[in-house]
C-alpha cells in the first residue's frame, strides 16, 4: 500500500520560512516523478513544484527562487523549502507521486499572515 505522509506546515508571517516534508511508503521516491501541489481555498489545484526520477526539476513561477523541491533517496523522502513566504502563498499543500499511478498525501495547511 502506498502512502504518501507529510508534515511541516503551519503558520508563518510574511517573509518568513517553512519546509515541508513527504515520507514515501511503498513506492520509491527515486523511481518516480514527485511534486508539490497547492490548493487555496476557492481556487484551482495547481503544481508548485516538481521532480522527475532523473532529478530534473520545474517549478510554477510565482514560487522560483523562492521554493525548492530536494529528494533523500535514502530515507525515500521529498521536500519543499519555502523561503520568503507571502500571504499569497496561504494554501492546502499536497505531496504527489506518479509513476504508473498516482498518489496524492493527506495535505497539510500553511498559513502566511501579512
Amino acid at each position: 500500500q502506498v502512502q504518501l505522509v507529510e508534515s511541516g506546515g503551519g503558520l508563518v508571517r510574511a517573509g518568513g520560512s517553512l519546509r515541508l516534508s513527504c515520507a514515501a511508503s511503498g513506492i520509491i521516491v527515486s523511481d518516480s516523478a514527485m511534486g508539490w501541489y497547492r490548493q487555496a481555498l476557492g481556487k484551482q489545484r495547481e503544481l508548485v513544484a516538481a521532480v522527475t526520477s532523473s532529478g530534473t526539476t520545474n517549478y510554477a513561477d510565482s514560487v522560483k527562487g523562492r521554493f525548492t523541491i530536494s529528494r533523500d533517496n535514502a530515507k525515500n523522502m521529498v521536500y519543499l523549502q519555502m523561503n520568503s513566504l507571502k500571504p499569497e502563498d496561504t494554501a492546502v499543500y499536497y505531496c504527489n507521486a506518479k509513476n504508473i499511478f498516482i498518489w496524492w498525501s493527506q495535505g497539510t495547511q500553511v498559513t502566511v499572515s501579512a
